[in-house]
């Protein structure tokens, strides 16, 4: 065998050796996450002011992309519902999105100025964002990668989509937009 080759080999399985101690040593230490931490992402208010999540830690967070001219619209009254009812316990986020069929093509001041008209809602807004394709969100990212989530890949099908990350900042469940916003899903 040649210098050269047998160089290559040993490099080629300490390269292995590394890889291999340092995904074992990863798997045993529990001190460390190999997730992004959901607390971490940046954000937009509607107002435009940048923001994180971590303001929600201690709180259940729901997760929705919304849109003001979907036939799910009305769930903004009952997100204020939960809002209202359960505040203290799960922070309600809405995420306007028009991703799906153009159904939220409004600025963010018309979309704020709309949600507040019509359904009185004072739950957090951020600024208009991609739940899908390329230009998706890193929150977007985060809530269907996981590498990130910890097991989900489910993507918002349409607005209205739902998103239950725990106190801790580990999602549990994905509803769908049908699903009604005081579901015991959500509330229990």
């Amino acid at each position: 065998m040649s210098s050269d080759l047998y160089r290559m080999i040993i490099k080629t399985v300490r390269q292995l050796f590394r890889k291999f101690i340092t995904k074992s040593v990863l798997s045993n230490d529990k001190n460390i996450n190999p997730m992004t931490s959901i607390y971490d992402i940046a954000l937009v208010d509607i107002q435009g002011r940048p923001v994180t999540l971590s303001a929600f830690k201690g709180k259940k967070m729901l997760i929705v992309n919304t849109a003001s001219k979907c036939g799910y619209t009305p769930q903004y009254a009952r997100l204020e519902e939960l809002h209202k009812k359960w505040g203290q316990k799960i922070a309600v986020l809405g995420f306007p999105c028009n991703d799906f069929g153009g159904q939220e093509p409004g600025s963010e001041v018309e979309v704020k100025s709309f949600c507040q008209v019509n359904y009185g809602v004072t739950f957090p807004l951020f600024s208009k964002l991609h739940v899908t394709g390329e230009g998706k969100h890193p929150l977007y990212k985060w809530l269907t990668d996981p590498g990130q989530n910890g097991w989900n890949t489910q993507e918002p099908t349409w607005n209205f989509c739902k998103f239950l990350i725990d106190e801790q900042g580990k999602l549990l469940h994905f509803l769908s937009s049908d699903v009604d916003p005081l579901d015991d899903r959500i509330t229990a």
